[in-house]
This record gives structure tokens, sequence and C-alpha cells, in this order.
């Protein structure tokens, strides 16, 4: 269905014709009277792949024209090979619904559901789409609810890092670095020789033992974005429990893939750890503030004087030429967040030089 929709996109391209959302939805009735393969399936799903490929379209045409640098763009649809995309329908409100426990789809299709958890809504979609292990799984989308805790009576500010994923004001809520990946990089790199040895030519199916391999391979990834996953939200969850506000550092570790420490960074997933601090405290209704990175390993949290050149990521110990206080790098860029944020106005010791001018990022 989506490569359809980019063959007719391309055409009405060519021609000079508007091929927007409206003009699919039409063409999708002669489409079904044309291809036996679609009149079986149910149109609901068709449709909303028709509304996902109307949307990524649109926005690649509002990046190109906003000028945006070709690898910021988002790009045109293209052709989605078989073998490679894995397969997913969304259905609608009217496209299915939950009877007994079951899960029953447009075009009289009756699921029994594996639940995870109970729904704490009703929902008002549901995405099945297949994984790499070749598992079926369910995506509901449910309204979010706010879930409040008792109150904590304490703060944390917190910086994100390579050789610890996060470091805290509290030193009891630290996040090392589990290295998921690197304690299963054996055995991923012996299912990879695995599929190299047994790799098909172009053109020619895989065969049985390459299947074989890559599946082995897609479940010792798996394993290690759940292990990820879950050490994440098992320490967010500890966090957003024991403080009220959070002064999060709004970084962005996209750079770290291009530089020495990229696979080192990759393994820690710090976009994983900083998503999951969110979302548990937005469901739990803490105030969390994110605070701009800019030259908060120069500053002082003591007295708030910076200093003149970058520290090297070889030194991990902060010395202020200003107020003489020491102090472990990221622990003093922690308690930068905590004064940025403005939950500790008179300084995270509590007392506040005389003259002190607290530097904040724009």
């Amino acid at each position: 269905m989506w490569n359809q929709c980019v063959a007719a996109s391309r055409a009405a391209h060519q021609a000079k014709q508007p091929c927007g959302l409206a003009w699919l939805d039409k063409q999708l009735t002669g489409w079904r009277a044309e291809h036996a393969w679609l009149r079986d399936g149910a149109s609901v799903p068709q449709q909303q792949t028709i509304r996902d490929f109307a949307t990524s379209r649109v926005k690649a045409m509002a990046d190109i024209k906003a000028r945006l640098p070709i690898k910021q763009r988002a790009g045109m649809p293209r052709f989605r090979k078989k073998h490679e995309a894995a397969p997913t329908l969304n259905y609608t409100r009217r496209g299915f619904r939950l009877k007994d426990g079951r899960l029953h789809l447009a075009g009289d299709v009756a699921l029994t559901a594996v639940w995870s958890r109970e729904l704490p809504a009703e929902p008002s979609s549901v995405r099945v789409y297949r994984d790499s292990l070749g598992h079926w799984c369910c995506s509901f989308v449910v309204p979010a609810q706010v879930q409040p805790l008792s109150q904590a009576g304490a703060v944390i500010g917190i910086d994100w890092g390579v050789a610890e994923i996060a470091t805290t004001t509290s030193d009891d809520h630290d996040l090392p670095h589990p290295e998921h990946g690197k304690k299963a990089a054996e055995k991923l790199s012996r299912y990879q020789r695995m599929m190299a040895r047994r790799k098909p030519k172009k053109g020619q199916p895989p065969s049985k033992g390459y299947r074989t391999a890559r599946r082995q391979a897609a479940r010792v990834h798996k394993q290690v974005g759940r292990q990820r996953q879950g050490t994440a939200r098992k320490w967010a969850k500890r966090v957003v429990t024991d403080h009220d506000a959070l002064a999060v550092e709004n970084f962005k570790p996209k750079f770290l893939a291009k530089s020495t420490m990229a696979r080192k960074a990759a393994d820690a997933a710090i976009g994983a750890a900083k998503q999951a601090l969110i979302e548990m405290a937005r469901k739990h209704g803490r105030d969390i503030r994110p605070v701009h990175p800019a030259y908060t390993t120069m500053d002082c949290a003591s007295c708030g004087a910076r200093t003149k050149h970058a520290l090297p990521l070889s030194e991990r110990t902060y010395t202020c030429t200003a107020c003489g206080m020491v102090s472990p790098r990221d622990k003093n860029s922690a308690r930068v967040m905590l004064i940025r944020a403005g939950l500790a106005p008179a300084g995270v010791e509590g007392v506040r030089p005389p003259g002190a001018l607290l530097q904040e990022a724009a």
C-alpha cells in the first residue's frame, strides 16, 4: 500500500498534478477495484497508511521550502522492500474493539492477546506490528493519566555523562554505566560472523542458516535494548519518588556518535535514560526543569565564577580559582543545574558568597 502511494505520488508529480491526502483517498477506491489483494484486506489500515504517507510527504515538502540543509531534511517517501520493512497496521476506533480480553480487528480478524498490563483507559487506536524477532505486538494509544506521589521535600540536579550515565547532587541516586552492550558483544559478534559467512549474493534469497543467524543476532539486540530500558526506568522511578523537582541537563548526545567515545556512548543510551526520566516525572506530576548545557562544566556552583578556558575531558576535578572550591567535575555540574533551574537560589551549600554573580545560560 505504501509503495502504491509512492508510485502514484511520483506519477502525479511528473504530470504536475496535485497529490495531497484528499486525492490519495479518492485513488484508494480505484485501487481496491483494480487489485484483488487490496479488496481482501480491510480499508481502515489502508486509509491509515495513506495518512502516514501524506504526513511524511508534507513534512518533507516543508523542510524543502524552509531550505534546511540536506542532512536535516526528512526526505521524500521511498519504496519499501518486503524483506526489509516489518509489517505494521494501524486501526482507528472504528476498526477494532475489545471483547472478553480478545482483540477484534476489521476484516473479521480475532486475536488472543497476551496482555503486559491492563489498559488504564479506553484506547483511541491500536497499531499491530511485527518486531525483528517475528513476534506480533499491539500498541494501544490511551490518554495519559497523572498519578501524583506524596511530597518528598527534596530537589535534585542531574548531569549526563559517559563514564557514569547520570551524576546527581545525591550520591545515592547516581546511575553508573551498566555496560549491557559490552557484556553481550562476544555473543553478538559470533552471530554477526555467521551472517557474514552465509550472506547471500545480490538477487538471491537468504539461506536458512543466514535467517537463523540473523534472528539470533536480533534476539541479542532486543535483549540489550530491554536491559537498557529496564535499568533506565527503575532508576527514573527511584529519582522521581524521592524528589519533588528535577533540574535536568537538556543534553543532546547525537554529537558523541562522531567522537572516539561513540561505542561507549551508544552503550550508555543517554537519550533513553533521559526520555525515561521525563516520562516518569510527567506521569507522577513532578516538576522537571530542563537546563541549557552551555558552560555548566566551567561555572563554579559555590561562587558562580567561570573558568577562562574549557576543561579537557581528561580533567575530572573542578578547582575554582576564585573561591578555591574543589569538587568532582560532574558533581559540580549537577549543582550548577540546580542553581540555573532556580531550585537553589542561595547556592547549593545554603550560603551565597557576597558579590557572587550566578551566570545563567541564555
